[in-house]
């Protein structure tokens, strides 16, 4: 864990949580609501650029993100690194890690990140007590996967410019369904971030997002890029999210 971290105890009561208001998320029952708000021991404040999790490292916690962005990815010995997919609120991290024994994957926040801290040997509690919310996280598992299998899709088998223009329109619609622009339509990535993620050159990259601003589908800025039209960028990559209907989150 990084040390541009902050443990706090628990700030937010889980009844007064502000992802329950929110239409994207299920409803807990009263008795999950109490599971959950036992099963917090706390939250856990990261800064921008801060790393949450460390590939090979073990981790007595699970985190589900409460607010801000992040991304998980994979490094080569020679430093070249794979984005692999992004989180936001609502989204768990650290499972891997229960199952596996240790972390597969690296995790950076993008903003400054809030976490709600869950302890791992609390975990099978959840499974023997509480079969429901067992099930939520065999969805979220389910949901991961299916994100991974479009971003391999992507790579594999899509044009430089469906590339952008898919994970900008998929990015785009995760945080509008989340509120995370708060009026702005600003996605907190660079270009580097975008090549990391699309297997592609930083120039390949730069001369690919300038073909999509010249449609006028985003207007990339020193702070991130602002999608201008996600529809038509959905349009160019040739993608339909499909509606899976309220999630759960832990």
């Amino acid at each position: 864990m990084a040390k541009a971290a902050t443990m706090h105890g628990q700030r937010t009561p889980c009844q007064k949580c502000p992802l329950r208001a929110l239409p994207h998320f299920r409803e807990f029952e009263r008795e999950e609501l109490s599971f959950i708000s036992g099963f917090k021991k706390g939250e856990l404040l990261v800064d921008a650029g801060a790393t949450i999790f460390l590939e090979g490292a073990h981790s007595a916690h699970l985190f589900t993100i409460l607010s801000g962005w992040g991304f998980r990815y994979k490094t080569l010995e020679d430093g070249r690194r794979q984005i692999l997919n992004y989180v936001m609120p609502g989204d768990l991290i650290g499972l891997q890690g229960s199952i596996m024994g240790e972390m597969q994957h690296s995790t950076e926040a993008l903003s400054p990140v809030s976490l709600c801290v869950f302890e791992r040997t609390e975990l099978m509690t959840l499974y023997n007590s509480h079969p429901p919310l067992a099930f939520d996280l065999t969805w979220i598992a389910a949901q991961e996967e299916r994100i991974l299998d479009e971003h391999l899709l992507s790579i594999g088998r899509r044009s430089a410019i469906e590339r952008a223009a898919y994970l900008l329109a998929y990015l785009y619609q995760r945080a509008s369904v989340l509120h995370l622009f708060n009026g702005s339509k600003v996605i907190p990535i660079t270009q580097q971030h975008v090549a990391d993620t699309l297997g592609l050159s930083v120039v390949h990259t730069n001369k690919t997002l300038k073909k999509l601003a010249a449609r006028g589908l985003i207007l990339w800025q020193d702070r991130g890029c602002s999608v201008l039209d996600a529809k038509g960028l959905a349009d160019v990559a040739g993608w339909h999210n499909p509606d899976s209907g309220k999630r759960p989150f832990i």
